[in-house]
């Protein structure tokens, strides 16, 4: 039996972090579907044409990874791709409680999908795409945070 997760996300952008993430779940699992959220209430700063791109630029260099676009509820999702778990990172404290939260009414609305929580490598920690974005739109230098692609269009978003 292929053993199938489903990483969800934003990822406007994607960053190292979320590359991290990425790496580890592909240790545990035979497949990581990447499923990027529409999410038009977090008002992303790329279309979720350019995120699915991005996150295609980054990780062609995989064979059992899927890339696609999602909207609604997350549980619905993963029972349709007949995955068994949700990825979800922890950089840390803060991110638990929401976390946790959320684990719990997933597991409240299908009891058969775990959610497995992941840490990223510490250099990874701190990343959040807001904080990337933030610094990118002040000129801020975030090539150490996002692959190069990603460094270039946040450039070409923020004229700079």
């Amino acid at each position: 039996m292929k053993h199938v997760a489903v990483y969800p996300g934003t990822f406007d952008p994607v960053t190292n972090g979320h590359l991290d993430l990425v790496e580890r779940s592909l240790t545990i699992f035979d497949e990581v579907i990447i499923a990027v959220a529409e999410n038009p209430k977090k008002a992303p700063l790329f279309s979720l044409q350019d995120r699915l791109s991005l996150f295609r630029a980054v990780t062609s260099h995989y064979n059992n990874i899927v890339i696609e676009g999602f909207d609604g509820l997350l549980v619905d999702y993963v029972r349709k791709k007949n995955a068994v778990a949700i990825i979800r990172g922890l950089r840390a404290v803060s991110d638990f409680e929401y976390e946790m939260q959320m684990a719990l009414m997933n597991r409240r609305l299908d009891n058969k999908i775990e959610t497995v929580f992941l840490m990223p490598n510490e250099e990874y920690s701190f990343i959040t795409s807001t904080i990337v974005k933030e610094a990118a739109s002040y000129g801020g230098d975030v090539s150490s945070l996002v692959p190069g692609v990603v460094v270039k269009k946040l450039r070409e978003k923020f004229g700079r």
